[in-house]
């Protein structure tokens, strides 16, 4: 009995195409993340390896579309070779069955170390960029909604008595905006 061919599909954020990825590769079943890869607490990830039985056949486009860390991809091919299921790479051309063969060994683990040296010069890259910002001045995450005068006008219609729910709603924010305005201020 031949097994079904699955396509795992990742890409990094909601507003990137996944069309590129297997074009052209006949597949009975397609799983899609649209996240990070820096672990592997993905939705299409989980149900994918839930679905995949012996037998079935796991296309993925590139090593880094499944695990962006060395342990991470070599769990997921053990795990996956070990309950026989054949894991095929189609742009580094690599399949592993779960058969020893040393030399397909060594190129997962050279494309896995490379892959993860990526992901942390990609976060390098992501720290300078964020410092030189900070260092001009700019704001770095969301706005605050309130201003630091809010704040203390909060802090002592708070001392009067009036309750930080009623505080919230006449400034127009959550209470949990609140909770996190008084705590940084």
């Amino acid at each position: 009995m031949s097994g079904q061919h699955i396509a795992y599909i990742r890409v990094s954020s909601v507003d990137q195409n996944t069309d590129r990825q297997l074009a052209g590769v006949v597949v009975d079943e397609t799983f899609t993340d649209k996240a990070s890869g820096k672990d592997t607490n993905r939705p299409g990830l989980t149900e994918c390896l839930r679905h995949v039985r012996k037998g079935d056949t796991l296309h993925v486009h590139s090593i880094d579309r499944l695990a962006r860390n060395m342990s991470d991809l070599l769990k997921l091919i053990e795990d996956l070779t070990e309950r026989g299921v054949s894991v095929e790479f189609h742009k580094e051309r690599l399949t592993f069955t779960g058969e020893s063969d040393p030399f397909q060994r060594l190129q997962l683990q050279m494309m896995g170390a490379f892959a993860e040296f990526e992901r942390s010069m990609i976060k390098e890259r992501q720290k300078e960029g964020i410092a030189a910002a900070k260092a001009k001045g700019k704001q770095i995450g969301a706005k605050r909604k309130l201003s630091p005068e809010q704040v203390a006008d909060i802090k002592s219609r708070l001392a009067l008595g009036q309750t930080k729910k009623e505080l919230a709603e006449s400034y127009g924010v959550s209470r949990q905006t609140l909770y996190t305005a008084l705590e940084l201020n």
